[in-house]
């Protein structure tokens, strides 16, 4: 039974926080005796509990429990996308030759944690919510149609999938028999959440989710029988809390990894820094002053020292960001058009000064003075504790200094700024990008028209505005061409673009960083053994959860 009182959940946040070891798998268990695992965030208190698997700023998905909740078609190994699919809840999946449609079967023997079957109908209802409801289908599936025929769902879709693949088959499934009874999918709280994963919610607060293994899942008998998401306040309180074994798993940024984390328990403690197409980038409203204007968005991008950034910022724990193109090396590598080829990001002051003044800005002793007169300031903003965010966008700041502009550095709480994030209630913010087999999502993410929304809408990446129809044909021919020419002359469009018109700013490369320990559990991926992201809030945590096993 779900515990909702605040006294359970003020207790349960207590006993995490002042016994530690005891939730996070420690020494007041032995392993495969019960041990629980502490999966943690750094997003300080999470104020209303949201369990909806598609809605991005829920509960569920940013604290990642969706994921031991909800299960996907399929686990596509972003760290390696050339690795064969691993078959979930559907126990085949055939792709027709152009990948304008997948044959799913449903797997036999499933479960939902209320006792249904799982059938065929609730993978194709699942779909068919996405496709009625736009707002759901936030990586354009473009679904054209649905059908079923025995435990065979056909999906079709308007154009070929072939490179959102995990898009597909990363989707979660949701109840039929729940779910039609909901007026607005969109917006669904979905207090009591009933899926076909490997645990159920027990209890929520503001501190910490607790779920507990199921003893009818249908993937087997699991390793751990509890589960604890927590928030902690920052990325500081974090690190303390795996650093004394008071949380196992996290995917966060550390400070100083070596001596804060990994020095503390050498022979257990891990850190993994995945490679991918994923970055981090400034987003910069396009629509409103000072980033409207190109030129002024060139200059910028010419002053920003991203070897400062992986230095500082994140602490040499991640690859420098090089390529004018934005793309991470050595993994983009082979996506770079030859136009671009060896060109590289370099702090040049003196070239940013000589746009603007091509541009007509002007200075009045050290201020930057726009074409009508007006000094040039905005506000960059990220969430309280995110340190490695906040320090970068202070290294930005000190930055532009160099052409005559103030630029205010602001911290709000997470939930004010995921908001102004998506509304476009802002000037500048520092966020990432997806990362997927190809470069689509980076760019996609940064620049397409098919997340333009007006300023006060929702958007669910484009955060910016940048509103360039070259640019979105362009990606969506590289999305649905079969031809591998007509694809690199897609590509190349859409990096003269980017890089001509700067869209957005990216500032570092975004592995898939994550932190575990192997005290009470082993089976984690890594180095060694790559077979997915350890990133606890991927659709493919449940493929970790599964294969996890007591330590010796």
């Amino acid at each position: 039974m779900r515990l909702r009182s605040s006294l359970v959940a003020v207790g349960l946040a207590a006993a995490i926080a002042l016994t530690g070891c005891a939730a996070g798998g420690g020494d007041s268990a032995e392993p495969g005796d019960g041990a629980s695992l502490t999966i943690a965030k750094p997003d300080g208190p999470i104020t209303t509990e949201g369990n909806n698997p598609w809605v991005g700023d829920s509960s569920a998905l940013r604290l990642g429990y969706a994921n031991a909740i909800f299960e996907p078609l399929g686990i596509v190994n972003l760290v390696d996308p050339t690795a064969d699919v691993v078959p979930w809840l559907a126990s085949e999946i055939t792709w027709s030759e152009d990948y304008k449609s997948v044959q799913l079967t449903a797997r036999e023997g499933v479960t939902w944690n209320d006792g249904e079957d799982f059938t065929a109908d609730d993978i194709a209802y699942t779909f068919e919510m996405v496709k009625d409801n736009p707002a759901l289908d936030t990586t354009a599936l473009g679904i054209s149609d649905i059908t079923v025929d025995g435990d065979i769902v056909t999906l079709s879709f308007e154009n070929p999938m072939f490179i959102k693949q995990d898009k597909v088959l990363h989707k979660l499934i949701v109840p039929k028999h729940i779910w039609e009874e909901v007026d607005d999918p969109t917006t669904f709280a979905n207090e009591e959440p009933v899926g076909t994963g490997p645990y159920v919610l027990s209890s929520f607060s503001t501190q910490a989710v607790e779920l507990t293994a199921r003893d009818d899942y249908w993937g087997g008998e699991l390793a751990v029988p509890t589960l604890y998401y927590v928030s902690y306040a920052d990325n500081t309180a974090l690190t303390t809390a795996l650093a004394n074994g008071d949380a196992d798993w996290a995917q966060a940024f550390i400070p100083n990894v070596q001596s804060a984390y990994l020095d503390k328990d050498p022979d257990h403690n891990v850190y993994w820094a995945a490679a991918g197409l994923g970055i981090d980038t400034m987003f910069v409203n396009t629509e409103t002053k000072p980033f409207s204007d190109v030129a002024f968005r060139k200059a910028v991008n010419m002053v920003i020292d991203r070897a400062k950034h992986q230095e500082i910022a994140r602490e040499g724990g991640v690859p420098a960001l090089t390529s004018v193109t934005g793309l991470p090396t050595p993994a983009g590598d082979a996506y770079i058009a030859s136009e671009f080829d060896g060109q590289e990001y370099a702090v040049d002051v003196d070239g940013a000064k000589k746009v603007l003044e091509e541009a007509g800005y002007t200075w009045d002793g050290d201020a930057l003075i726009d074409p009508d007169g007006e000094a040039v300031t905005f506000t960059l903003s990220v969430p309280q504790g995110w340190n490695d965010y906040v320090t970068g966008i202070s290294l930005i700041s000190d930055s532009v200094k160099e052409l005559g502009v103030e630029a205010a550095v602001d911290t709000p709480d997470a939930d004010s700024w995921w908001e102004a994030k998506g509304t476009g209630d802002f000037q500048a913010i520092l966020h990432w990008t997806d990362s997927g087999a190809t470069p689509y999502d980076l760019y996609s993410d940064q620049m397409d028209g098919r997340f333009l929304k007006p300023l006060g809408e929702t958007a669910d990446f484009n955060f910016g505005r940048f509103d360039s129809p070259e640019a979105t044909a362009a990606l969506s021919e590289y999305a649905s061409t079969t031809d591998d020419a007509t694809r690199a002359a897609a590509l190349e469009t859409v990096q003269k673009i980017f890089v001509d018109q700067v869209p957005a700013m990216p500032i570092g490369t975004r592995p898939f960083l994550s932190q575990y320990n192997t005290r009470s559990f082993v089976g984690w991926p890594g180095e060694d053994d790559p077979y997915v992201p350890a990133d606890p809030t991927q659709p493919t945590a449940v493929y970790i959860l599964t294969k996890l096993q007591p330590a010796d």
